[in-house]
Formats: C-alpha cells, sequence, structure tokens
C-alpha cells in the first residue's frame, strides 16, 4: 500500500542555499508528502502517474515541473517486471521561499520570476522547448556546485518565468493556492498538515481547529478563505484524489481501496467518487489509458486560468 500523504522534512545545509540531487525510485524520499520547499523536477526515465495536489496525470522520461511550498506531490513509476529499482530516476532542486524572496532584495533582476513563483503553489508542468532547455540546465545544476550551480538555478528560473503559455500548465485547482493572510496561513497549515497524516482514519473538524489554535468557527473561515472550500470539501477531494491514485498503481480491490482513502461504507465511497470524477471506481478502472477521458474531466476540481 502506498503511504499516506506525509509531511516531508528537508533539513537545511549550513553552506548552500539549495539542495540539488538525483535519487531513485522507489527511494526513502519517495511519496506522497508536502513540504515548505519549492521543488524543481525532471523525470530522466520510466513512465507512470503523478499526482500534484487534486490533479493526477502521467509523466514520462523529460517531464520538467516545479511544485510550490505545501503542494502534495508524488510520482510513481511503472516498472517493468523484474526490475525492482530506477537508478537515478529524478533530478530533483530544492530552495525556501525566504531564500528566494531573500536574494531578490539584493539582486533586482530575480523579480522577474515572482509571478512564476506564485502560479507554482499549484504546480506547473513544461513542454516544448522551455522543457528540453530546462531539463539540460536542471542536470547542469545538480551535477555542480558553488556559485556554478546557482548560475544553472537561475537560468532554470528563468526559462520557467519567460516560458510561453502554450509551454507550461497550472496543475492543481485554484483552492490548493497558496493563503495570503496570516490567520488564513496558519489555519491551512495546520488543518492540511492534519489531513495528510489521518487520510486515511477518523479525521474531524474540531481536532482541526485545536491544532491551530482556534474556535471551529473561528477556523472554519480562515480555513475556507486560505483554500476556497470548506473543511469537509477539502478531505473529501484529497481522500478522492488518493483512491484515484491506488486505482491507477495498484490491484487493490475498490473495496480496499476504499478503505485505504478514509471511506469505511461502500457505498458513500462511490457516491463521493462519481460526484468527484464523473464515473464509478469499478467503470474507471476498467477504462483502457486512451479510453480515459482528458485530465481536464478527471481533475479534482475547475483549473483556473494561467495568466
Amino acid at each position: 500500500m502506498p503511504p499516506a500523504p506525509r509531511r516531508e522534512i528537508i533539513p537545511p545545509h549550513p553552506q548552500t542555499s539549495v539542495r540539488a540531487l538525483m535519487h531513485d525510485f522507489p527511494s526513502e524520499i519517495c511519496g506522497w508528502g508536502s513540504h515548505p520547499e519549492y521543488e524543481i523536477h525532471l523525470i530522466t526515465k520510466t513512465h507512470g502517474s503523478f499526482i500534484a495536489g487534486d490533479h493526477i496525470g502521467t509523466f514520462a522520461p523529460g517531464q520538467v515541473s516545479i511544485m510550490g511550498p505545501n503542494l502534495p506531490h508524488d510520482w510513481v513509476s511503472d516498472l517493468p517486471e523484474g526490475q525492482a529499482v530506477a537508478v537515478d530516476r529524478d533530478a530533483v532542486i530544492q530552495f525556501t521561499d525566504g531564500w528566494v524572496r531573500a536574494a531578490m532584495e539584493n539582486i533586482p533582476e530575480l523579480g522577474e520570476v515572482t509571478e512564476m513563483l506564485d502560479r507554482s503553489t499549484r504546480g506547473l508542468v513544461f513542454s516544448g522547448a522551455t522543457a528540453w532547455r530546462a531539463a539540460e540546465a536542471i542536470l547542469d545544476c545538480v551535477h555542480s556546485h558553488g556559485i556554478e550551480q546557482l548560475g544553472h538555478l537561475f537560468k532554470v528560473l528563468a526559462l520557467f518565468a519567460h516560458a510561453p503559455p502554450d509551454e507550461y500548465e497550472v496543475m492543481a485547482s485554484e483552492w490548493m493556492g497558496r493563503p495570503t493572510d496570516a490567520a488564513s496561513r496558519e489555519a491551512v497549515e495546520a488543518g492540511l498538515s492534519y489531513i495528510f497524516e489521518n487520510l486515511t482514519g477518523d479525521i474531524r473538524l474540531a481536532t482541526a481547529a485545536k491544532l491551530a489554535y482556534m474556535s471551529e468557527p473561528t477556523f472554519s473561515k480562515y480555513f475556507k478563505a486560505g483554500t476556497g472550500q470548506t473543511f469537509s470539501t477539502m478531505v473529501k477531494k484529497l481522500r478522492i484524489a488518493h483512491a484515484r491514485r491506488l486505482l491507477d498503481t495498484t490491484e487493490d480491490p475498490v473495496s480496499q481501496v476504499a478503505v485505504k482513502s478514509g471511506y469505511n461504507n461502500m457505498a458513500n465511497f462511490n457516491r463521493q467518487f462519481l460526484a468527484e470524477v464523473g464515473t464509478t471506481p469499478t467503470s474507471y478502472r476498467r477504462l483502457e489509458s486512451a479510453e480515459k477521458p482528458p485530465p481536464e474531466v478527471f481533475s479534482l476540481g475547475t483549473r483556473g486560468p494561467t495568466e
């Protein structure tokens, strides 16, 4: 069973501004989770499915993306029979919002990337010339050090910032974006952390409010202000997103998928899945990949504008 979404802790290095590495699949640092750092991601080998917030799609070698702070994400490879590990499947670059904003204060040219970073809180996947040029720069960044490494990172950010509208897509729904009000941020952070850690168990609004040190009405107000969704709707969307991933990547019976997604009542699971996805879990699984509706139909929410 794939792990429930978790809060990933990325320890900072005192002598570097960014974290850049290659890693295998599967690996201890793979899994559906979220963290406060931006993550630039390049798939170098294998095909599979990925999740970014409430969006589930497919990937192939050469996929380039950036996931903004606290957006849950994961890439799951479909390994051929007999292959246990895909070595160096990913190239990853991570950096904090605090670092890049502080850098902007001293390097005003970096202000060009502000709008792109704001969009990335919903996840961006690039294509065309932007993707293949960025892929080369990402690998250069991972395999270099010091000032040279920062130069390659700045090149990647510039490519992302200047990408034409037809060479990137916004993945997650608008409600996954970053809240701007301090109280809303606190409510969303506490609420999402609680949901991620208890996705398959009993989730209660009262507990989430207590974790945010707020009354239930106050928590509900700020959580909706920060996400555009009620707390219960958010729980449902993330549970159904997790269920879709299980249906796409495992052979678990639908009844087990329901339980592993936090639904102990099969009728309720079918009803909620149908309402969110447009088909029942059983019918969804029976569809061949080529027969499935496009991602815009199966995305668990309406994609917002890219501008």
